[in-house]
Order: structure tokens, then sequence, then C-alpha cells
């Protein structure tokens, strides 16, 4: 199992104060972030350790315990993983001995079953469950996760929902602009704690349901709507439906080709940081050819046809 450096995951120094480990941490989240490289296997492991490493630099505990074994983890593995034996060889050999005060379980969780969802060195590091000791004594219980499918509505005005959990009644807020994938924190909700430890928390992860009018790209909304042929190239106004729940007359250019997009601005999703400011409604024209000519309609079309063949030989 590879050591893993967090410091150089996150580009900062090892005496990097907790508001710089922050503002490191939030540059790569949103550069890897998956809503910005969708379909990017690399940018979404990337993403993955980032968050790892801020997990541990970001908890003073996790850290101090990080910093304390540090590059004495390949001597651990040489003690197959075995706390006593790993003691042992670290009172031979160079002279220089590795103390720890405290219980071994605390460093690698002991007992527990499930991951946590992290990689295996963060596990056998900090315990399967990420379970950490209180101030108070005891261990936090291990935090849970569950999925709630909402629709794109939703995710646009936001809302309210109850749901059961453990035999309890729960409610959670959803803020306007929630994104795919966005994790949402019930303190308190997940596996209770040990030896008098507080509870741990439960996660909500957003799955928003496909829209059969629109797709999202981070902020903005894309509608594709049909235009036949005679608004497309006279020009003309088409109807375009927005989440708001109105309907907005768009003016359709002349000579409007299929693939054009015309911008609506601030109809878009919310932000979710500041629901006061929307991205943008692109609407993308496909043009619909006529079928089924009548006689009278195939007649006129070969004399359109005509008369742009004798321009063009006049032009030449």
């Amino acid at each position: 199992m590879k050591y893993k450096d967090y410091y150089q995951t996150l580009g900062v120094g090892k005496d990097a104060s907790p508001k710089e480990i922050k503002k490191a941490y939030r540059k790569l989240a949103a550069k890897y972030h998956p809503d910005k490289n969708p379909d990017d296997a690399a940018a979404e492991e990337k993403f993955k350790e980032v968050n790892e490493a801020h997990e541990v630099l970001s908890d003073p505990e996790k850290r101090k315990k990080y910093d304390t074994l540090g590059a004495n983890w390949e001597a651990y593995q040489q003690g197959g993983g075995d706390w006593q034996q790993y003691a042992r060889q670290q009172g031979k050999g160079d002279g220089r001995t590795f103390y720890y005060e405290g219980d071994p379980a605390d460093f690698f969780g002991q007992g527990q079953q499930e991951g946590s969802g992290f990689s295996s060195f963060f596990d056998s590091f900090f315990g399967q469950g990420r379970r950490t000791r209180s101030r108070q004594g005891g261990f936090k219980g291990q935090d849970w996760e569950a999925e709630m499918p909402i629709t794109l509505l939703e995710a646009y005005q936001g809302s309210r929902r109850a749901f059961a959990w453990q035999g309890k009644n729960l409610r959670i807020t959803i803020k306007p602009g929630a994104f795919d994938g966005q994790r949402l924190r019930i303190r308190g909700k997940g596996a209770a704690g040990v030896q008098g430890g507080p509870a741990g928390d439960l996660y909500i992860r957003l799955k928003i349901e496909p829209d059969h009018r629109f797709t999202r790209e981070n902020d903005q909304l894309i509608y594709t709507t049909d235009v036949n042929l005679y608004t497309a190239i006279l020009g003309g106004q088409i109807e375009v439906p927005t989440l708001a729940g109105s309907q907005l007359k768009v003016k359709v250019p002349k000579g409007s080709e299929s693939g054009k997009v015309l911008r609506l601005k601030g109809k878009g999703m919310p932000n979710y940081k500041d629901p006061s400011k929307h991205g943008d409604l692109l609407v993308k024209l496909k043009v619909r050819l006529p079928q089924h000519l009548s006689a009278e309609e195939e007649a006129l079309f070969k004399q359109l046809k005509g008369i742009s063949e004798a321009q063009k030989a006049n032009m030449n």
C-alpha cells in the first residue's frame, strides 16, 4: 500500500495554516469538480484525492495523527499491520524510537466492517467508517449516506423533504441551485457513538432526475426546440418554457440554421451560493424540413430553386 502525501496532493507545505489548506482545497475542488469535468475519469479520481486530503488536513485530530506517523507508515507496513510488531521494530536499528500515547485502535479503527468511501490508505490509517475520538471521550459513530432523487424543478425552486430514517421522521431543506451529487449533512443521525462518543452524521446525496424539457450544464439550462423551415428562413417568433413556469416569446432571426443557439440571460438555474444570480437559458434550434409536399408546394420550391440558380449564373 503506497503512502499518500496529503500535503503534496493539496500543494501546500507541512506548516500550512488551516486557512491555507482550505484555500488550496477550494481551488482544486473547483478545478476537478465532476460538474466541470463530465465523463473525465482522471478528473474524478483527482477530485476524490483532493477531498481525502482535505478530510485529513482540515481536521486537527486527524492531521495530528497523520503527522505523528508520517513517514513511519512504511515501518508499520513491514510489521504486517500489527501495532505490537511495528512498535518492536521502532525500538531497533538506528536507535530512534517512535512513541504514541494512546490506544492503537484510535489510529487504525479496529472492529469496523464497512469502508469509508476513501482510499485503502485512509481506511488503514484512520479506521474504516472514519471513526474519531471526541473531546468528551469515546469514539464518534460511523457516518451513513443515503441517496435522494429530486426533480430538476425542485433543484431550481428549492424544496423541503420529509422522510423516515431508522424509525424517526426527519426533514431536510434543499436550497435553490442544488446540484447532482451534492451531499447534505444531518448531524447526529448516523451510527451511535462508542464508549460515550457522539453519534455519526447522515449524509444525503442528491440525484437529480432527467427532465423531459431541459438539460443542465452547471447553472445553464439548455432547451432544444423544433423550428419549421419557413420561420428559420423568414424569421419569426417561438414560445419557450422556463422552470419559473412562464412562457417567453423569443425572436428567431432570419436565416437561422439548425443548431443555432439563442441565449436568454438570467433564465437558467439559480446559483447555489447566491440564489439571486441565475445562469442563462440556451435555446437550441432544430430546423424541421417539411414532409409530404403538395404538388403546389413542390412547384413553388422548384420555382425558388430556378430563381436561385439564375441569380448565381448572373453573378458569375
